[in-house]
């Protein structure tokens, strides 16, 4: 019985070759690596650095990271790994619908909140008010330092030696540091930017409604929400499956608008190589001027409504509490921090090595290791 024969990367870069545009990002054009590796014979260069970024601790505990709801809040809310899952999965549906590198599309994606603390954005805060003597906290940054330097896995260099095409991906929010002469990241960086606020609209709706913190008749004062029952007929989120179905049928329309609206803007601008997607004077993956206007008054509905809701607050006390006292104590007592901390900390101070430890607990694990230094007493003696 014959064998069959196994694509080679130099295969696979042809196959690229054929079917991306001319605007996509091919694994040739990939930037390179920092530390010189040699190349797989069987992978591209994207297909290695999405494969790098699934086996790190960092991926892992994005399981146990808050989105909105505290991760012992229930099984079924959105953590931060859901959430990056569904980000992936709008990604690189629409890179293959638009003819760009789905594999770029989907490692940046994999990697985009890998930087997040505990207890989401309130974690997020809290770390950058502490740290304002020292550089602040920012969790597009903490990704690359997670993959530049944190994540240990090689021998031969820090981090995980992604290329250079992954790392300006990362850096989509921080246009000053993308390479001089840049202006724009790639069309594959912007979809996952773009896809992004998709998800966690819509996921975030649907966890609110589950939560009962959003009820229906809030909804309706959005223009979002009343060209979705449009397109269903005015079914309700009073049920389970009426919730399922209107959020899918959200998710659909956003990305068929996102893709739509990106391909005429694609179209319009005339870019046909990398080089000019990156020197364009704007970004060309986008939404519609209408759904546009739809999401940043739903984003504003669900700050006022769902993240500044009485009971999200109260988490949002609960994290102040539990890190400002994690990191109050490790930076008073080094000797609680593990011995990788330290070897940090003489590389990059004490108190960025204590943010780093901390930023890569997870929500349980913070607040094990926070009742485990506190005494019953309530903290007295500490």
């Amino acid at each position: 019985m014959l064998l069959p024969t196994l694509i080679s990367r130099e295969q696979l870069e042809q196959r690229e070759a054929a079917f991306l545009a001319g605007y996509a990002t091919p694994s040739t054009l990939s930037g390179g690596r920092e530390y010189p590796e040699a190349e797989s014979q069987r992978r591209t260069a994207f297909q290695r650095d999405r494969d790098r970024v699934l086996h790190t601790s960092a991926f892992r505990r994005l399981e146990h990271k808050t989105q909105v709801f505290l991760n012992v809040q229930g099984d079924h809310y959105r953590t931060r790994l859901t959430h990056t899952l569904e980000v992936q999965q709008v990604a690189r549906s629409l890179a293959l619908t638009l003819g760009l590198n789905e594999t770029l599309a989907e490692t940046v994606a994999l990697a985009h909140d890998l930087g997040h603390p505990p207890f989401g954005h309130a974690g997020e805060k809290i770390l950058d008010e502490l740290l304002s003597g020292y550089g602040g906290f920012d969790h597009n940054l903490q990704a690359q330092r997670i993959v530049r330097v944190l994540e240990q896995r090689y021998t031969s260099f820090p981090g995980l030696n992604l290329t250079r095409a992954t790392l300006d991906g990362l850096n989509k929010h921080h246009r000053t540091e993308l390479p001089e002469g840049q202006v724009q990241p790639s069309l594959e960086a912007q979809l996952v930017d773009a896809a992004d606020a998709l998800a966690y609209t819509a996921h975030d709706i649907d966890d609110g409604l589950r939560s009962g913190l959003l009820q229906g008749e809030q909804l309706q004062e959005l223009d979002l929400w009343q060209g979705l029952l449009e397109r269903t007929g005015g079914l309700t989120p009073h049920t389970r499956l009426g919730r399922h179905v209107l959020h899918r049928e959200l998710l659909g329309w956003l990305i068929g608008d996102l893709g739509q609206c990106s391909a005429e803007r694609i179209a319009a601008s005339g870019v046909q190589s990398l080089a000019e997607v990156q020197g364009y004077s704007e970004r060309l993956i986008g939404y519609s001027g209408p759904v546009k206007g739809y999401l940043r008054q739903t984003r504003r509905f669900l700050y006022a409504n769902l993240y500044g809701h009485w009971q999200v607050e109260r988490q949002r006390e609960q994290a102040e509490a539990v890190l400002t006292q994690l990191y109050t104590r490790f930076v008073t007592k080094p000797a609680l921090l593990p011995p990788q901390a330290h070897v940090l900390a003489d590389r990059v101070g004490l108190e960025r090595a204590a943010c780093d430890y901390i930023a890569g607990m997870t929500d349980r694990y913070a607040l094990e290791t926070y009742a485990h230094l506190t005494p019953p007493t309530g903290g007295q003696g500490w």
